[in-house]
């Protein structure tokens, strides 16, 4: 791959709560961009919102983009550290960069203090929606010293708003959507410095973009709106602004737009329930991006090899849970049985099956139930019989119910605690030998002895899963089904 100095892509997550499912998408987009072109991934912080921004969500966030494995050149490595020629990449640390820019707006007659309480503003804009016109321009941006001294008198802190053009329109080249046009008489001058002095989101993120030499803005749709103010200030401070790419909406099964009420809609959620990172990778991609022939199932280098702008699309992506079900069970399936007990390790602890009580090895009965793993929680489920009894599911203890259950595995009991050696060829011999023996069909006998043993009626293949139980559990297992049957 040629390595792009000059692509520089970011993810710059609000603190004020877990990573979810858009903005991971987001994150993912990004990193693909990046690595796609050679260029390089920044991760920055957006703290500016003091109240609701916490360590607690710094963490979450950082963690979960670490478990999706989207490795970020630049940017904070915890709360404390970081990396990276332009820092600092929280911006709530840049507070005076921010500062210096206003003050040059201000000093230009392109911004101006605000002493409008956030009630006033609300007032007159309500007015004015009822009305289908555009906000009046600000009574405070052509205020009287008089009039100034007065709100500063009476202990009124102003905030900073910029000006808006209001004529004529903003055109916004996106490289997904094409133009997008605004009218800028429907642009109310924006605030770019709260009266706390802090920045407000639409001027730090485009101090920050151009500080830190940002080529490209990729992000969701609900941010077009922003891109128009974004671009005038960026005009008003004499930068170049980015190519924008907003994304398509995700919505949820039913067509509205995804939230909680669809299910899990944070990334250590999907952790939690025991999605493999590399599907959930994989999933995201073609959450409105695609590649010419609807390719499905992608390596990770398949995926940043194949990923760029013109495949994603302006349309909405439904974001179908049960289509990433199957697609995280085809990446079990392709993991090697030690890899699977791996990943399994925080539930097959949590089962008590870790460490590995007496019985065969992990991988070898991972490798026998493979198949049918499709979240790793699937591991213990599927796996615990062969270390303990389990309860015996009710399509068990109908099999067993049978009138001919009890002499058939008494009959099994008596066979396989003489039988040598007990393993799979000489199991099904001596199995098969028994039912032409008795005269009863296969299942007559396989369905009552698998349900005996494992208390279920699915599972592995008959034989070998009998040889890796053990003589002793088998004939253990058989016996106590037996006596539990009652008298004929």
């Amino acid at each position: 791959m040629t390595l792009n100095p000059e692509i520089r892509t970011r993810f710059a997550p609000s603190p004020t709560g877990y990573l979810h499912i858009g903005g991971a998408r987001t994150t993912l987009y990004n990193w693909l961009f990046a690595r796609h072109h050679g260029g390089t991934f920044v991760l920055r912080i957006e703290d500016t919102d003091e109240v609701r921004s916490t360590v607690d969500s710094v963490t979450a966030i950082l963690d979960s983009i670490n478990w999706l494995g989207l490795d970020w050149d630049e940017g904070p490595l915890d709360f404390e550290r970081e990396k990276g020629p332009y820092g600092s990449y929280y911006q709530m640390k840049r507070l005076a960069s921010y500062q210096e820019q206003v003050r040059k707006l201000v000093a230009e007659g392109k911004a101006y203090p605000c002493y409008c309480t956030r009630e006033e503003t609300d007032v007159v804009r309500k007015e004015s929606q009822a009305k289908g016109q555009p906000m009046p321009e600000d009574p405070c941006r052509r205020l009287s010293d008089a009039k100034r001294r007065e709100h500063e008198a009476s202990g009124r802190k102003p905030a900073v708003r910029f000006i808006m053009p209001d004529e004529g329109e903003t055109v916004v080249d996106d490289l997904i959507r094409g133009q997008v046009h605004f009218e800028n008489r429907l642009a109310p001058d924006l605030v770019i410095q709260k009266t706390t002095g802090g920045p407000t989101y639409n001027f730090a993120c485009v101090c920050d973009d151009h500080a830190m030499r940002i080529s490209h803005v990729i992000r969701g749709d609900e941010h077009l709106s922003n891109t128009p103010a974004q671009m005038r200030i960026y005009e008003a401070l004499g930068w170049t602004p980015p190519q924008f790419a907003h994304l398509s909406m995700i919505l949820g099964p039913d067509g509205t737009k995804l939230s909680k009420r669809h299910g899990a809609t944070s990334v250590l959620e999907y952790r939690d329930q025991g999605f493999l990172p590399e599907a959930l990778r994989n999933y995201l991609a073609l959450l409105g991006w695609a590649t010419s022939d609807s390719k499905q199932l992608f390596t990770p280098e398949e995926l940043f090899q194949a990923f760029d702008l013109p495949g994603c699309q302006k349309n909405p992506a439904t974001f179908d849970p049960v289509k990433l079900a199957w697609m995280n069970g085809e990446y079990m399936r392709a993991l090697a049985p030690a890899e699977i007990v791996k990943r399994a390790e925080p539930f097959l602890k949590k089962a008590g099956l870790l460490p590995t009580p007496a019985g065969p090895a992990l991988e070898r009965v991972a490798a026998l139930e493979r198949e049918k793993f499709k979240l790793l929680p699937d591991v213990p489920g599927r796996v615990d019989f062969f270390y303990r009894e389990t309860e015996v599911t009710d399509k068990a203890r109908k099999i067993l119910s049978a009138p001919e259950a009890k002499v058939v595995l008494a009959g099994l009991t008596d066979l396989l605690g003489g039988l040598t050696p007990f393993s799979e060829k000489p199991l099904e011999e001596a199995i098969r030998g028994f039912c032409a023996a008795k005269t009863l069909k296969p299942g007559q006998v396989f369905h009552p002895l698998r349900a005996a043993v494992s208390g279920r009626t699915d599972g592995p293949t008959l034989f070998l899963m009998l040889e890796l139980l053990g003589r002793e559990t088998v004939v253990g297992r058989l016996r106590k089904t037996v006596a539990s049957l009652g008298p004929n």
